[in-house]
């Protein structure tokens, strides 16, 4: 296991910076445009932003970036 103690206002600069992130994604995945395996690729790493979006932000926050099980299967 890996820790590092971090203050609140980097905690409040890396919650901005994941949820920027995952926007970029959601918008991307809804691009026809993009190729089914990049997809899957842009979907795994959605996932593990998620998770440790999970970890620093309040649950309803968390609530904004919850996907349904159905879109996962892109």
């Amino acid at each position: 296991m890996i820790g590092f103690l971090i203050n609140q206002k980097e905690v409040q600069e890396m919650e901005y910076l994941i949820k920027r992130e995952l926007d970029e994604i959601l918008f991307d995945l809804k691009d026809e445009r993009i190729d089914s395996m990049v997809k899957r690729a842009m979907n795994e790493r959605y996932k593990i932003l998620f998770k440790l979006f999970t970890r620093i932000a309040s649950p309803k926050e968390c609530l904004k970036y919850t996907r349904s099980s159905s879109i996962y299967k892109q």
